[in-house]
């Protein structure tokens, strides 16, 4: 792999860490997410800057191996459709589920790719 895609990756999990830092004063419950706007938006952005660079991973070298890639692509399509038109389709669901059930798995990815 070369250092480009290695960057990128590695800024995936910075931006994934972030997302976790955001809960290490409040619970990781949904509740606690929908009530704090503050907390959307903030994941919001990483999962922008996620994207962004899953995108480019992908477009770079397609043999990479990361499951959940796709996923993590689609959603920051998502994310920056609503950003970008104001769309009233974004849910917290949307976002939720990213975190809960996407990111956890989209870091062992990365760290089992970076140490090949």
């Amino acid at each position: 792999m070369d250092d480009r895609t290695n960057k990128w990756l590695e800024g995936i999990l910075i931006a994934i860490d972030e997302v976790d830092d955001f809960f290490e004063m409040l619970p990781k419950k949904y509740d606690t997410f929908v009530s704090n706007l503050l907390l959307r938006r903030a994941v919001e952005r990483n999962i922008e800057i996620i994207g962004e660079a899953m995108s480019r991973v992908l477009k770079y070298d397609s043999t990479i191996s990361i499951n959940s890639a796709r996923k993590i692509v689609d959603a920051w399509n998502y994310v920056r459709n609503y950003v970008t038109y104001s769309s009233d389709s974004l849910t917290a669901d949307i976002l939720w589920s990213v975190v809960i059930n996407h990111l956890p798995t989209l870091r062992v990815e990365i760290q089992d790719v970076l140490k090949q």
